[in-house]
């Protein structure tokens, strides 16, 4: 089979390898789309401290595929299954495992990260992510492609049960790329009246719309503030999203909001860059709720798909660029580029 290799910074290699051997507690999916993250771009750009110098990793973890060969410890899982695979592992044990919050487990691996993941033909499902529940079935309305987009979703689902966007609220979003796209989706099927989308490329805004944003700012070229302001009768956004990873608009998202507000850090900082100022009068005196998220639990996901299988959302369209995965290397240069939304290997 074929498995596209990450050997370090800016080196992928597509090698011919034989199929993975599975233990009889363990399962082997046979890959049908997985889709390029802005993790694998990050890892792909700056390496990662669970893949040390030295080591080689398939990376991916947006996938899904079919059930290709059960180990005969395992039920429940036919030959033939559609699956997807949400990426945390969770050790099932720590108190976060525990309230179901695989996500925040300090110890949790992760496909493409800890274990190889869908960049290639077959893929290997260690016992310990079976036992987790991280093979959910695929509902028979959604395509593979479909359900391999669904993780970066369900990212967002669970920003918004946080922040619980209602009908009236206008939402703001900083960050037009396949995340922001998510939040606009989710949002506007939660009721926001007016979601308003700021960027720094006017090709990512004027694809934004085609999601649902209802407003557009090139924040490059226009005060976000002014705009937010002047869009709100001066109150500002009910709802701000940072869906990016630059310290002063965490900064700004203060300023924006509405009394009253919720604000959501999505974006992590990168490394050296953690320590942000805030005003925290700005919090204390128009009483705003500051909140974090970090991926998805598995109720996440599960519910994600469920939401995009009803189509009440076309989480298809998030894929603008397909490759086979003899054409790693075009597919990573096409998706650092920032052209289009969601890269994906067919298969």
């Amino acid at each position: 089979m074929k498995a596209a290799y990450f050997y370090g910074i800016g080196d992928i290699r597509v090698e011919e390898v034989p199929v993975p051997d599975i233990a009889p507690d363990e399962l082997l999916i046979q890959i049908k789309a997985s889709a390029i993250c802005g993790t694998d771009l990050r890892i792909y750009k700056g390496g990662h401290f669970k893949i040390p110098e030295g080591s080689k990793r398939v990376l991916g973890h947006e996938v899904a595929g079919i059930v290709a060969k059960c180990g005969e410890a395992v039920s429940g899982y036919p030959l033939g299954m559609r699956v997807s695979l949400p990426p945390n592992v969770g050790c099932r044990t720590c108190p976060m495992c525990l309230k179901g919050l695989n996500n925040m487990c300090p110890d949790y691996e992760a496909f493409g990260i800890s274990y190889d993941g869908g960049f290639q033909e077959y893929m290997r499902v260690p016992a310990e992510a079976i036992r987790q529940g991280n093979v959910i079935p695929i509902p028979d309305s959604m395509s593979f492609e479909e359900a391999a987009v669904t993780e970066p979703l369900s990212c967002t689902y669970h920003s918004y049960r946080t922040l619980q966007t209602k009908p009236g609220d206008t939402v703001l979003i900083i960050g037009a790329g396949p995340i922001g796209a998510c939040h606009v989706m989710i949002n506007k099927l939660a009721g926001a009246t007016k979601i308003i989308v700021a960027d720094i490329s006017d090709e990512r805004l004027s694809e934004i719309k085609n999601y649902g944003a209802d407003l557009t700012i090139n924040s490059g070229k226009h005060d976000l503030k002014d705009f937010v302001l002047k869009q709100t009768s001066g109150i500002g956004a009910d709802i701000v999203i940072t869906a990016c990873s630059v310290p002063s608009l965490q900064t700004l998202a203060l300023e924006v909001a509405a009394p009253l507000g919720r604000v959501n850090f999505f974006g992590g900082m990168p490394s050296g860059k953690e320590m942000v100022t805030l005003n925290t009068n700005l919090i204390h005196y128009k009483e705003l709720t500051v909140l974090g998220t970090t991926g998805s639990s598995l109720d996440d996901f599960n519910e994600s798909l469920s939401i995009a299988a009803s189509g009440k959302i076309n989480i298809g369209d998030l894929v603008t660029a397909r490759f086979p995965i003899e054409s790693a290397n075009e597919a990573f240069a096409h998706a650092v580029s920032g052209k289009g939304m969601k890269t994906v290997f067919t298969f």
